[in-house]
């Protein structure tokens, strides 16, 4: 990683004090009171260089926007189709034992993996069932 950063340390504990997964947008209006000459394009180019150096990763898009987790360890989420609400799934095993399972089944060599759950969180599934 690139030398060290006032900004770019803000936006990694901005990541890990969090468990929503956030978006860079969000990372951007959380730390904008702090430093005021905080830019967005300098949100994303932090996100980008703490993801190559390991520090952080990217979930992929929900609703179009890209959501970084702080959380290295294999686990899973779930996803709300409705409001693009992420969230981690404690308790259920996802290990290195299902991807060495999983390899041995297929003949894959797997260098990364993920598992989402899609569908609808609580506060819209009691939001569907108010306007019923």
């Amino acid at each position: 990683m690139q030398r060290y950063s006032k900004k770019r340390q803000a936006v990694l504990d901005c990541v890990r004090a969090t468990n929503g997964h956030p978006t860079a947008e969000w990372i951007y209006a959380s730390l904008k009171p702090s430093f005021p000459d905080l830019s967005l394009a300098t949100v994303y180019r932090n996100l980008n260089q703490l993801e190559e150096a390991g520090l952080i990763r990217s979930m992929g898009s929900v609703n179009g926007q890209k959501r970084y987790d702080a959380d290295l360890t294999m686990h899973p989420h779930a996803v709300c189709t409705r409001c693009g609400s992420m969230a981690d799934v404690e308790g259920i095993p996802f290990s290195a034992e299902t991807i060495r399972r999983v390899e041995e089944a297929i003949g894959f060599q797997i260098e990364s993996a993920s598992l989402h759950f899609t569908g609808l969180c609580r506060n819209c599934k009691e939001k569907g069932r108010k306007q019923e």
